[in-house]
């Protein structure tokens, strides 16, 4: 029963120079970034709820004519998946920003440009000049948006994060004000195992690319908005 129930467990395996492989009935849907008239980003927005499966693949190579799945395309556009990211655990490799009760982590290599941090005087300001619980929970929903996991914020009194609750799922990110299509967001700490079996670190949040261009294979880097 314990080996049945492992193997139903949320996971997503990364196939060599292929898709996504997703198993363990991972909710699925759209998730659309939401523009204020300045341009910035200010929210999320849930758009299709994809039918429940227990698997499915989605697109890694970007060239899909079923984009989010998966068709096959990678097979014929030569589709390099080499992955090349860091294995580094995330606190190695993060700055710290201090504020009065909180404190934030920042690892800029999982950066998926959002832009939901740089509203305003940006959230690293934000952070060092919290001084009461509205700037505390202002600096919290900020962060809490940030989808790729880059910004994590602690509380000082207890030492730990103070992150959103998550349960399993997968959003396909959709951004308009940009013009754009952007990552997979892997979300609720589902392990995303690499073509060569090993798990990458597992995080509340993660993205990770689906344009097929990113320098940093599997996560995103930002670079569907190259244009």
């Amino acid at each position: 029963m314990v080996g049945e129930e492992m193997n139903n467990a949320p996971q997503i395996r990364i196939a060599k120079n292929g898709p996504y492989l997703v198993s363990g009935g991972v909710p699925l849907s759209r998730q659309i970034i939401v523009c204020n008239d300045a341009g910035d980003s200010v929210a999320w927005q849930e758009g299709e709820r994809y039918p429940v499966q227990e698997r499915y693949a989605l697109c890694r190579c970007g060239g899909s004519g079923n984009k989010p799945f998966c068709d096959g395309t990678h097979l014929k556009n030569y589709f390099d998946g080499t992955e090349t990211a860091s294995r580094v655990p995330y606190l190695e490799r993060a700055e710290w920003v201090e504020g009065q009760d909180i404190r934030m982590s920042d690892a800029p290599g999982f950066c998926s440009h959002a832009r939901f941090c740089v509203r305003g005087r940006g959230i690293w300001d934000l952070v060092e000049r919290q001084r009461d619980p509205a700037m505390m929970e202002k600096a919290v929903e900020e962060v809490a948006r940030c989808h790729s996991g880059r910004l994590v914020l602690w509380d000082k009194n207890t030492g730990e994060p103070m992150e959103p609750v998550l349960a399993p799922s997968i959003g396909v990110v959709e951004g308009p004000g940009e013009g754009v299509t952007g990552p997979v967001w892997v979300r609720g700490r589902i392990p995303v195992i690499s073509s060569r079996g090993f798990t990458y670190e597992v995080r509340n949040r993660v993205t990770l690319c689906r344009c097929g261009r990113s320098g940093n294979k599997p996560f995103c880097d930002g670079s569907h908005r190259e244009k």
